[in-house]
Order: C-alpha cells, then structure tokens, then sequence
C-alpha cells in the first residue's frame, strides 16, 4: 500500500479512537439524565402532550389558510421526517441491538414516547422567535430561540457551530455510507461509484433551496414508509410466534443487572441506556434541535399549531418504525436458526433476507431493504442540507448567502466522502456531533420553561388553536 494511504488509514483509526472515548463521556449518565430527564419534565409541564397526537396528525394533513410561511405544515413536516427517517431506523436500531442488547430497543422507544414533548416545545420556540429574512424568507430555529429569547448570543453561536457540524455527521456522512454499504454488499457496486452517484444526486436537489427539499420530501416520505412497514409486517408474519418472547426480551434486558463478560455489575443495564437513548435520539432528533429549523418556515397561524405537527414526527419515526424494526430484528435473534447479534449493522439485512421470495435468483427482501435505505437516507441527507444550511448563514450573518452556496458545495462533497469511509468512525463522529448540539438545545428548552407554559395555555388548553398569532 502506499505510504500516503497508510498514513490516512492511521490517522482515521487514531480519529475514530479519540472520538469512541469522547462518545464513553458525553454519553455517559449525565446526558442520559440530561435528556431523558428534560423529556420527562416537558411532558409533565405541557400536561402530557402526547394526548393529542390524533389533533396533531389531524392539523398535519390540513391547510392553515391565512397563516405566515413559506411551506404548508405538511411540506414542513415531510421535510423534518424525512430528515429524521433515515439509516437511525434500519442500521441505528440494529447497532444499538449489537452493542446494547435487546433492552437498549426498550430504551430508544422511551425515548421517543417522551421525546413527543420535547419536540412539540421544540417546534413552539422555532416558531415564536423566528424572524424574516432580508430576503422575505422565514428563518428559526434554536439559535433564535436562544438568542431572542435566552439572550445569549454565545450559546446561539455554539449551537448553530455544532448543527453545522452534526450535518455532516448524522445528516449526511452516515447516510451516504449506509447507501454505498448496502450497494457493495447487495450488488457488488463499488464504493467509489456511489459516493459519485449521490453526490450528483443531491447537487441536482439542495441548489433549488427549501421549497426543492421539501417537495422531493415531501412525495418520497409517503412512499419510503409505507414500503420499509410492509416489508417488516411480512417478517413479524413469518416469526409471529417469537413475538411475545420478542417483547420480554426487550424489556427484561432493559433493566438486567448482569455482569457483561469481564465487567461489572450493572454495566448490562448501562449499556442498554446508552445505545437505546442514543440511537433513539439519531432516529427521532427530539431533543437535538434540528427539526425545529424547518418548522419555522411552516405557514401556520400560531406557534402551538406548528408544534402539535411536529410533534407527529416522532410518534411514526419511533413510535411505529423503530418498533418495528426492533420486534423484527429481536424475533429474528430469537427465532431457530435466527441471525446472529454478532452481525452488527448488518442485522436488519439478514433479518430481510429471510423473506422466502426472489425474482431471477434475487432476493425480494434484500431489494426491499436495499430501496428503503437509499430512499430512507437520501432524504435524511435532503433535510439536513437545510439545517446545516440555515445554521452557517446565521454563523455568517451578512455574509449567509456566500456561505449558503460555500455550503451546498461541501455537503455534497461530504456525501461522497461518507461513502467511503469506515462505519465506525462515520457513526462515532455523528454520535458526538449530537451530544454537542443536543445541550444548548435542551438548556433553552429548560430556559424557556415558562414561555412554553404560556403559549401552550393560550392556544391548546384554552382552545384557541385557531386564532391568529402576533
């Protein structure tokens, strides 16, 4: 090998090294406390928002006449899942199984059932201090809410600096590796070859701004759904009886005190925690910050309208999907002849390849995976070159339209460098992208408190959702 390529090789291995014991601190207890504990209090504070979620989808498939924006809330939501639905769901699910077991499943869907709360204030700030643009664009997220609202301009700054970050990590590098794995591995396309494939691919989208996200978002959300669910109805039907011993597993090892081989005591139930909560917050970002971004560009009457939207993403993103992953990959484990956990990110292919079904010798469940992650990650990349976007045009200030362009170019760059990376340091650099973004997001939310408390008083315990806001 070439002495520059050794070089490289080394130089990534020490990176991924120095970031797997930076990921060991950040999400250790204190985050864990930090963002399960946040959601928890939302919940409580908001009365338990998740109660509406029948009200909340119904508003995400209607039209606020009347109301400021620039998308509908459905193109706004559209874009938030399909940001939000990506590889979390499908190789996210299957490391967190590898690493934490299967009560780390237990953990990543508590995560989202109380992450519902987070994401609704989330949205609520997004859209009470969003400002509009110079150019007649309307622009939020946490770095405004923590601006305007908290004062402090250095966390904003600290905030947009790691959303600009993370979109390289969770939102794009991490995707298109899972794209040019699963092509390599399914096909025996090269790596190369797709990283080239891709990133014209997402040239040909990100340089027609948000209403081109949002509309190429907002025809594949529907349809990646719908195809990834059926695919894993059909492998519940198959192992329907490991169902029930699915579920016990799960939750039994989610709170198991055993000793992993060679550590102590307690390390089992840690180590569920740790990837439960982190894949958790991968998949459904309630917590991070990101979606909030889009949401305020949503034409909506009022703040509580938008946020009850929002809020929607996390219930059909973890709620439904990753449960669903997660009953098919632990009744697969379970289930004779099963797969083996050992297989790592590779779990969720074995466990489709078990659909007894080909087409000219080709296996309908590995085409059926195949389509999910391309579509599934291609849109999570779309979703986040608007977060990552719109973070460093606020990092820019008068200079955000150069920069916007300046970033177009490297995420597309990026998106072909991801792909050919080692998975390992591709979901390491995520993970701590995350952590990074996610604590100035949930000090604003804490900060805040009390303007959710209001704005939630007026518009939804006081049935005034239909009123026009300031």
């Amino acid at each position: 090998m070439h002495p520059k390529f050794c070089l490289m090789d080394s130089f990534l291995s020490i990176a991924n090294e120095i970031l797997n014991t930076v990921n060991g601190f950040l999400w250790g207890w204190p985050m864990i406390i930090l963002l399960v504990g946040t959601h928890l209090y939302l919940t409580i504070l908001l009365r338990v928002p998740q109660l509406h979620i029948g009200k909340a989808i119904r508003l995400s498939i209607s039209r606020d006449k009347e109301a400021h924006g620039d998308v509908s809330q459905f193109s706004a939501l559209a874009t938030g899942l399909a940001a939000t639905i990506g590889t979390g769901n499908i190789i996210g699910v299957a490391t967190a199984v590898m690493h934490g077991g299967p009560g780390a499943v237990f953990w990543c869907w508590v995560t989202g059932l109380f992450g519902i709360a987070t994401k609704y204030a989330e949205a609520l700030l997004a859209v009470k201090y969003r400002v509009r643009a110079s150019n007649g664009k309307m622009i939020g997220g946490p770095m405004y809410s923590i601006e305007r609202g908290m004062k402090c301009r250095w966390l904003a700054v600290a905030f947009a600096a790691c959303a600009f970050l993370a979109s390289f990590g969770i939102g794009c590098m991490v995707q298109s590796n899972a794209i040019s794995t699963t092509a390599a591995d399914s096909f025996g396309i090269s790596t190369q070859t797709t990283g080239y494939v891709l990133a014209t691919l997402v040239a040909a989208v990100v340089f027609f701004g948000v209403k081109g996200i949002a509309k190429v978002c907002e025809s594949l959300v529907p349809f990646m759904a719908a195809f990834y669910v059926v695919g894993c109805l059909v492998l519940l039907a198959i192992n329907v009886q490991y169902i029930i011993p699915a579920l016990c597993a799960i939750v039994t090892q989610a709170f198991s005190t055993e000793a992993m081989e060679g550590g102590a005591a307690g390390s089992v139930i840690m180590l569920a925690m740790r990837y439960g909560v982190a894949r958790g917050l991968f998949s459904n970002e309630a917590g991070l910050g990101s979606a909030p971004i889009v949401a305020a560009a949503a034409r909506t009457k009022n703040p509580v309208r938008q946020a009850l939207v929002s809020s929607t993403s996390v219930f059909w993103d973890t709620v439904i999907i990753c449960a669903l992953t997660g009953l098919v990959l632990v009744s697969t484990i379970i289930a004779p002849n099963g797969i083996d956990v050992s297989a790592g990110d590779a779990l969720t292919k074995r466990a489709f390849e078990q659909i007894p079904l080909s087409i000219a010798g080709v296996s309908v469940g590995k085409v059926m995976l195949s389509i999910a992650i391309f579509t599934f990650a291609f849109s999570t990349i779309l979703g986040w070159a608007y977060y990552g976007e719109k973070s460093l045009e606020y990092l820019c200030g008068r200079h955000g339209r150069t920069g916007r362009y300046v970033y177009r170019v490297l995420i597309i760059i990026g998106s072909f460098f991801g792909a050919n990376w080692a998975l390992d340091l591709v979901w390491n650099f995520g993970d701590t992208a995350n952590a990074l973004m996610a604590i100035p997001n949930l000090v604003c939310l804490l900060a805040l408190s009390g303007v959710l408390v209001r704005e939630t008083r007026h518009y939804l315990w006081e049935d005034r959702l239909d009123e026009q806001g300031e």
